[in-house]
Order: structure tokens, then C-alpha cells, then sequence
């Protein structure tokens, strides 16, 4: 921490937002309130049905119950911050809860991208190794596996951000809704080449590199499932993976355009726009894809609510 703390006069940064104009304000609260609720209700829910029914205690349901964790987890670093700073002029967040918000923010965002890359291959698995899957996603091998993703979610970022020389000097407004790591890095009254070089390179490891792992993945799953002659096995075989390839395409879609690309002085409102997608849209769309499109989550919810019926 002393990297950050050395030549710091900043003990508050100033969030500028995504409008100053107190009507657009109260909007986004309402729509950002609406939004939060549907991710903590969603994401809770599917995270209880997997808890509550056995029906549901697979390796994919396992690595799904994690993925809602992070969900919950992430927006709730951000959006009750943003909920609050709606009704404020001026929009203030103290020095060492900026960068834990970073930080956290980071963290979970990492560990989404290994997550999402751990459920391709436990759909891999399934589909091109029916007979041994039980074996090889065994519960040993699940837990080893979550375990190894939050560890290396820890070291991708939480460790390198710590070591990162950073000084702030006098300035503190920060052009986001939120402490966005890119936004607060443009700050700095220092060289940041070799930061952003830095955040570059671990940007290829944590989103460019699972993304291809997931694309290869897939492209196998696409192999064997042309070699299954009959229609019905075909469908039933990418049944189990049209949830996941849809969340896989609205996360890294909107990761991608906002963390590989060229890096401008200036934060800007396109840059804030594609940040409420990948940080709160997302999020929320993830529990809606999985219990519309999957008959497993559905069904656990049917047998949940005739529970509290016969009760």
C-alpha cells in the first residue's frame, strides 16, 4: 500500500456519475433500484433451489451457484453506492473505500471469467465424455476446482493491484458512477504506461485466454455433437449449453470492448455505458437466462412452491 500512499494528498474522490440533471437522476434510481432487486432476488433464488433440491446437486448446478454468488456479490459492491449518490450533488467516496470497492470489484470480476471457463469444461465433459463424467467432475474435483478459480482470482488481481506503483497527487474527480479501476487510474500523476501495460497483460490472462479456452471448448462440443446421428440427441446435448453460451456472450462482449482496447486520457461516457452493462445488466440477466431457458431450474421451482403449498 505504500505505492499508493506515497506523494497522496487525496483523501476523497468526487463521482461525477451518469447525469447531472436531477430529473435523469431520479430515473436511474428507479431503473438501477428495479435492476438490483430482480439480480439479488434472481440470484438468491437460484442459489436456494440448488441448496434445497437434490435434484439440482450436479457439478453444473454447483459451478451455477457460485457464478450467482459472484453476481450478488458484484453489484452490491457498486449499486446501493449509486442508489445513494442519486439524490447528491456531489457524489463522495473516502480514499480506502475507493480502492476496496477496486479491488473487490476486480477480484469478482475475475474469478466470473475463470468461473465461466470451468462451466465450459464441465459442459465439455458431459457432452463428450458421458460415460466418465462422474468420474472426472467428481465432487472432489468440483471443490478443487471452485477453490483453484478464487485463489487464482486472488493472485491475477488483488496482489499485482497492491504492488502497482500509483500516485494521485491533488486530483480526485473521478468520471464514472463508481471507483472503476480504469477511470481511477487516469488519475495518476505518474507515468501509468507501465500500469496500463500492466493491467494489459492481466487482462489477456483473466478475460482474452478463457475466452479462447471457452471458444475451443465449444468448437469440440460442436464436433461431437455432429457426430450424434439422431436429431433428439443432438438437441438434448446443446440444450444444456444454450444458457450458458448466452451468458458466456453478454459478459465477455461487453468485458472485452471495455478492458481490450485502446486506452484513451479520458473516461468516457460510452466507456460509462458499456460499464452499466457488463456491471449491473449482466448480472441481472444471468438468473433469467438459466430459469427460462433451463427445465432443471424450473422444475426445482415448481417442486419448491408446491413444498410451501402442502405446508
Amino acid at each position: 500500500m505504500d505505492n499508493w500512499d506515497n506523494a497522496t494528498t487525496v483523501t476523497e474522490f468526487v463521482l461525477v456519475g451518469l447525469s447531472r440533471l436531477p430529473h435523469v437522476r431520479a430515473a436511474l434510481f428507479v431503473l438501477f433500484l428495479v435492476m438490483y432487486s430482480i439480480t439479488v432476488a434472481g440470484n438468491g433464488l437460484i442459489v436456494m433451489l440448488i441448496v434445497v433440491d437434490s435434484h439440482l446437486h450436479t457439478p453444473m448446478y454447483f459451478f451455477l451457484s457460485n457464478l450467482s454468488f459472484i453476481d450478488v456479490c458484484y453489484v452490491t459492491t457498486s449499486v446501493p453506492q449509486m442508489l445513494a449518490h442519486c439524490f447528491t450533488d456531489k457524489a463522495t467516496i473516502p480514499l480506502g473505500n475507493c480502492f476496496a470497492q477496486m479491488t473487490i470489484s476486480l477480484f469478482l470480476g475475475v474469478a466470473e471469467c475463470l468461473l465461466l471457463a470451468v462451466m465450459a469444461y464441465d459442459r465439455f465433459v458431459a457432452i463428450c465424455s458421458p460415460l466418465h463424467y462422474s468420474l472426472i467432475m467428481s465432487q472432489k474435483v468440483c471443490i478443487i476446482l471452485a477453490a483453484s478459480l478464487w485463489l487464482s482470482s486472488f493472485l491475477l488481481t488483488i496482489v499485482p493491484f497492491f504492488m502497482m506503483p500509483f500516485r494521485l497527487c491533488d486530483r480526485n474527480v473521478v468520471n464514472h458512477f463508481t471507483c472503476e479501476a480504469q477511470a481511477v487510474l487516469k488519475l495518476a500523476c505518474s507515468d501509468t504506461q507501465a500500469n496500463g501495460l500492466s493491467m494489459l497483460i492481466t487482462s489477456v490472462f483473466t478475460l482474452l485466454l478463457p475466452f479462447v479456452f471457452i471458444l475451443v471448448t465449444y468448437g469440440r462440443i460442436g464436433l461431437a455433437v455432429l457426430r450424434i446421428r439422431s436429431t433428439q440427441g443432438q438437441g438434448k446435448a446443446l440444450s444444456t449449453c444454450g444458457s450458458h453460451l448466452a451468458v458466456v456472450g453478454i459478459f465477455y462482449g461487453t468485458a472485452l470492448a471495455a478492458y481490450l482496447k485502446p486506452q484513451t486520457k479520458s473516461f468516457t461516457d460510452r466507456d460509462k455505458i458499456v460499464a452499466v452493462f457488463y456491471g449491473i445488466v449482466t448480472p441481472m440477466l444471468n438468473p433469467l437466462i438459466y430459469s427460462l431457458r433451463n427445465r432443471d431450474v424450473k422444475a426445482a421451482l415448481w417442486r419448491l412452491a408446491g413444498r410451501k403449498v402442502e405446508k
